[in-house]
């Protein structure tokens, strides 16, 4: 299964990567040739793209690396490092299209510079990038859902990203070759805040995971509704769980009755080791330390059931 991940993510950063080589050329090419500020947009950010995939697949590979003494759970980590560099870059690459768009469509509205609008070359690069991305963009989904891996999903919405703004920019063409130049470079400025608009959610996403954040109402009640099946944990006392890539450790400790052996004991925290791994998704490994239940002190599995059932409050921060 995780060899079939792993040739599953490369093949979704291979794919993009080669596109976006060849769109960058088109556009930049005729973006110049075709007077299309819009195209020329779109142009950078497609070489923006190609540097940030090369840089992704680098990481991509480098996380399929096993574990070792100094990284036990593996290097799966690096993919959400991966999808942070990504965002960095598309940040990165939106700031500069913007101020470029902005301050063309300046120089037409002062007098600095006249347009006579786009070759129609430049439109049909544009349609020709609408109809490419528009196909990557619910083929790299699909390859991102069933991998899960984060760099995948960040790619998905990047296509998803230059799908809306190569429409922008075929709208934008069109209308300049129509008497509105100033539409062309304003169709760029837009481009640039929709490229603006996907990097702060993939830097979100991926600083989200970096931090360990987990679904902790879901994944809690998950595991009590396991332990109701386990005789003899009576408590959960705690429980703590922290990503490493795709895959989630949990961390937990029991109630049991004070007056069984340490066998029993150990017994039974092996039983919810062997169960939680096996029943929940993602869950590599579930370390457990058990404590004699004492009466008034953590709540019962039941009760932490009907608490994580309860709404949550208007000034309360939701699990994500």
């Amino acid at each position: 299964m995780a060899h079939e991940r792993d040739q599953k993510s490369l093949l979704a950063v291979n794919i993009g990567l080669a596109v976006n080589i060849g769109l960058a050329a088109l556009k930049t090419i005729f973006g110049v040739i075709g007077h299309s500020p819009a195209l020329l947009a779109e142009g950078i950010n497609s070489t923006s793209d190609v540097a940030y995939y090369v840089v992704a697949s680098i990481f991509v590979r480098l996380a399929n690396k096993p574990a070792d003494d100094e990284h036990p759970y593996g290097h799966r980590q690096l993919e959400s490092i991966a999808a942070l560099v990504v965002g960095s870059f598309i940040v990165t690459t939106a700031v500069a299209v913007f101020w470029g768009s902005i301050d063309k469509a300046w120089d037409l509205f002062s007098g600095n510079s006249d347009s006579e609008g786009a070759l129609t070359i430049a439109l049909w690069i544009a349609l020709l990038t609408v109809g490419i991305k528009l196909f990557l963009t619910f083929y790299i989904r699909k390859l991102g859902r069933e991998t899960q891996n984060p760099v995948v999903e960040a790619l998905a919405y990047d296509h998803r990203n230059d799908f809306f703004s190569a429409s922008a920019a075929s709208l934008g063409i069109f209308l300049g070759q129509r008497g509105l130049p100033w539409v062309d470079p304003m169709a760029g400025a837009l481009v640039a805040l929709l490229i603006l608009r996907t990097g702060i959610y993939i830097l979100r996403e991926s600083s989200v995971d970096l931090m360990d954040a987990v679904p902790s109402r879901e994944l809690t009640e998950q595991t009590c509704r396991l332990l109701q099946d386990v005789p003899g944990v009576q408590q959960l006392e705690e429980m703590q769980a922290h990503r490493f890539g795709p895959h989630i450790v949990i961390n937990l400790t029991i109630g049991v009755d004070g007056k069984i052996s340490v066998d029993e004991g150990n017994r039974i925290a092996h039983q919810v080791e062997a169960l939680v791994c096996k029943e929940l998704a993602n869950v590599r490994r579930v370390h457990v330390h058990y404590h004699p239940t004492r009466a008034g002190e953590p709540m019962s599995i039941d009760d932490i059931l009907a608490e994580s059932r309860k709404p949550v409050l208007a000034d309360e921060t939701p699990a994500s």
